[in-house]
């Protein structure tokens, strides 16, 4: 018998046609498929793709989602310990807002197993053809939304900010909308340190299916609290405008400026 390896892969954000060549491989080609994912659906289409694809538990009884992510490492590392090929199935990115792959990854190692991590589309690469956002351009940060308040994170206005699980702010638990407007209330009164209450910002949730169109709403950010908020959403604030230039720096460079970004920063 050979010893077990562990493999973990994402289905990107919309069904079948996110899925990269590699993780459509692992899945086929593994002896044990755990999967946790969005919908129905998907789940239904995994099977099709190994027949030993069974769900991860999920105890509904949990008071926080950390106690969830917790009770999935047990069922892996028995088929791991008996050394089978296992592959793991998250929605979109494996790696990005997905701890219990985290805590796989780490039990599996610990325990001297082969481990790997396959990248996959993510719900920030998909913000970013809707939203028509170049990240590179004016620079983008992103935050988990509570994480963003608790720690009283430093951020630049100038750039492009994107926040995480704004629906679920403050609740360690599962999605109950109504906790969604005390946090809202929170953010927004933290966010107008910054940003004036008018400036536009979007909340925004992906397509998961090729035939559907993302949610792409746009609202003044003094109205946010009142906006439709689903489970998945994303929050998108723009730019304040374009960041003025050192030109100390730029002479330094050797680069020289347009009349219109000739000002020093404050």
């Amino acid at each position: 018998m050979h010893r077990g390896s562990l493999t973990v892969v994402g289905t990107g954000i919309q069904l079948g046609s996110h899925l990269s060549a590699a993780a459509r491989a692992w899945i086929t080609k593994s002896e044990v498929v755990f999967y946790h994912v969005a919908d129905v659906l998907t789940a239904e289409w995994l099977v099709t793709l190994n027949k030993e694809a069974r769900p991860l538990p999920v105890n509904r009884e949990a008071k926080r989602r950390s106690e969830v992510h917790a009770g999935m490492v047990p069922p892996i590392m028995t088929e791991l310990h008996a050394g089978k090929r296992v592959c793991v199935v998250f929605y979109g990115h494996p790696g990005v807002f997905t701890d219990p792959t985290f805590r796989l990854l780490g039990a599996a190692e610990k325990a001297g197993f082969k481990t790997r991590l396959m990248p996959a589309i993510s719900a920030d690469a998909c913000l970013y053809a809707d939203l028509r956002v170049d990240p590179a351009k004016h620079g983008s940060q992103s935050f988990e939304a509570t994480d963003f308040l608790l720690r009283d994170r430093r951020f630049d206005p100038w750039a492009h900010l994107i926040l995480w699980q704004v629906a679920m702010i403050g609740n360690l638990g599962f999605f109950d909308p109504g906790k969604t407007r005390r946090g809202l209330d929170e953010l927004v009164t933290r966010l107008l340190r910054d940003y004036p209450e008018d400036h536009e910002v979007v909340v925004y949730v992906a397509a998961i299916y090729p035939t559907r169109r993302p949610m792409i709403l746009r609202v003044p950010l003094r109205r946010l609290v009142d906006a439709e908020m689903p489970e998945a959403a994303t929050l998108y604030v723009p730019p304040c405008g374009t960041a003025p230039m050192n030109t100390s720096m730029a002479q330094r460079l050797g680069i020289e400026l347009p009349p219109d970004n000739a000002a020093s920063p404050p």
